[in-house]
């Protein structure tokens, strides 16, 4: 079907608006995503109505730590990625350019809100590949869902256009973006992306009023020096607010990097104080059992207003409240 967010070129040209790659096709190429095609002077999204992943999952584990904790929230993935990571987890749906094959199954929008209302949530993430290169699936049922007072959620690598998140963000309501690196060098040779987009889309995120929530998967020796953690934490602080939960994840090998050693839960927890000695509120640790970095203190008084275990959740009190000194706790709790 019809693509948006495009410009059609001389020669039946047409340039893809939708990431930053803006990709530059000539008849009958792909985009680097491998599902937007320009046949005949025409920009197709390949994936309109295409669903590789239907899951219902704790919102925590998008991870989201401050929208609707204790939430189960509908996750919809497709097909095809705008970044080609060396260690992706999800290779299979979203490096589909290897094998020029697109895996799922088709659905409208329109039943993929309905089965969001049968299984009575309050929201619903488009994850599991790129939701930017799903842009067209993504827009459309978001809009219903709002009809349905169903909240959406993006779980992204932010490398997307001014234009496609000027476009989404009415109908946004939260975000976990991943910052995976503070350098150029690292996002080129094993992302093939750039670092300055996803910095600008960030800023522009906050700007429009949606959640953010910032994830960095710490990778030995790759992205977990003190030097680049603390400049990324800096970068939080001081362009997003202290309030944004920038959360660390860690890495277990994966696709083109299955050698590589995981990340120690020493090093997380180094990293989780980078984080709070920068001035970071909201500093969090995952994939990985460790006694700190699970929970949500108060800013104010340190006491405990959210208990994590794993994906159990104990909200203390009432939900965006402090229990102690009854200090408003920033996020979307209701």
């Amino acid at each position: 079907m019809h693509a948006m967010l495009w410009e059609s070129l001389r020669n039946n040209q047409v340039q893809c608006q939708l990431c930053a790659h803006k990709c530059l096709l000539k008849n009958g190429d792909k985009g680097r995503c491998g599902v937007r095609l320009n046949k005949n002077g025409t920009l197709l999204s390949l994936v309109t109505n295409v669903a590789t992943s239907l899951q219902l999952d704790p919102v925590e584990k998008k991870p989201l730590y401050h929208f609707l904790p204790g939430s189960k929230i509908f996750s919809i993935g497709s097909a095809g990625c705008n970044f080609s990571c060396k260690f992706c987890q999800n290779y299979a749906i979203s490096q589909i350019q290897q094998h020029g094959r697109i895996p799922g199954k088709v659905i409208e929008p329109d039943e993929l809100v309905n089965l969001a209302e049968s299984k009575s949530v309050r929201s619903i993430a488009f994850t599991y590949n790129e939701p930017t290169v799903f842009f067209e699936l993504m827009y459309k049922t978001t809009g219903l869902a709002q009809t349905s007072d169903i909240r959406s959620v993006i779980v992204s690598n932010g490398h997307m256009s001014q234009e496609c998140l000027q476009t989404l963000a009415r109908r946004l309501h939260a975000a976990n973006i991943d910052l995976k690196s503070f350098r150029e060098t690292f996002y080129k040779e094993y992302c093939n992306g750039h670092l300055q987009p996803v910095l600008d889309n960030l800023k522009t995120l906050k700007s429009l009023g949606v959640w953010l929530e910032v994830t960095t998967l710490v990778i030995p020796g790759l992205n977990d020096g003190d030097a680049e953690l603390r400049d990324i934490a800096a970068f939080i602080h001081d362009e997003l607010g202290r309030e944004t939960p920038w959360h660390l994840s860690a890495f277990h090998g994966d696709y083109q990097m299955t050698d590589h050693p995981a990340t120690p839960v020493a090093r997380l927890e180094d990293a989780w104080r980078i984080g709070r000695e920068t001035g970071l509120d909201f500093v969090y640790i995952g994939n990985v059992r460790t006694l700190l970095g699970g929970d949500t203190f108060c800013p104010q008084c340190g006491e405990v207003a959210i208990e994590r275990k794993g994906y159990a959740v104990s909200i203390r009190g009432k939900a965006g409240v402090c229990p102690s000194c009854k200090a408003d706790l920033p996020g979307i709790w209701q």
